[in-house]
């Protein structure tokens, strides 16, 4: 069950903008991986000290690498070839709403996390309903799945560093931000 309930629901249109270009969308799926990876790299990084926070981040850092070595497979049996990381707008949108100050931007960076993971479930759920029965639209539900679990993780763990009640204010807050920048993004064949 989600612990993340979204704002702003994908419209049907940008199913259709990937669909259309699929193969653009699994280079943008594999990039993702990779960053989503190198995120989880990052937070256990920044906090040793978190004990709970550094298991959880080496488990998602594997399953995610691990998800972009799925992807980046199909892409090669497609014919396509990895690319340079490209900038995602969403991300580097969302990343403004960070507070200053050390125990809020910790806060915000799981939360974002969180939606961002939330995000993805939702997506890559459209993407598998959209698809015929086979290997892609067998991979494109396990994903979706392993998503709803990581946004899962990222709130489990914001309510072990941090009062119940601020986490779900804060979750609140960072929902509205992010349904306001996905609605303002125009369609790509693109996670994001």
């Amino acid at each position: 069950m989600s612990k993340v309930n979204l704002a702003y629901k994908t419209p049907a249109e940008w199913t259709a903008t990937v669909l259309a270009d699929f193969d653009r969308f699994l280079l943008d799926h594999a990039t993702a991986e990779k960053k989503a990876s190198g995120m989880a790299m990052s937070m256990l990084s920044h906090y040793p000290d978190k004990i709970e926070l550094v298991h959880a981040m080496a488990d998602l850092a594997i399953e995610e690498m691990t998800h972009f070595r799925e992807v980046i497979k199909l892409v090669h049996e497609r014919g396509g070839h990895a690319d340079k990381d490209g900038k995602d707008p969403y991300v580097n949108e969302f990343r403004t709403a960070f507070r200053r100050g050390k125990e809020e931007y910790f806060l915000d960076r799981m939360l974002v996390g969180a939606i961002i993971e939330a995000r993805g479930a939702e997506r890559f759920g459209l993407i598998a309903d959209a698809l015929q029965p086979g290997k892609l639209k067998t991979f494109y539900v396990a994903i979706s799945r392993s998503e709803l679990r990581h946004e899962g993780l990222f709130v489990d763990l914001a309510y072990l560093y941090f009062d119940k009640a601020e986490v779900d204010i804060r979750l609140a807050e960072l929902i509205a931000i992010e349904a306001a920048i996905v609605k303002a993004l125009p369609h790509r064949a693109a996670l994001h």
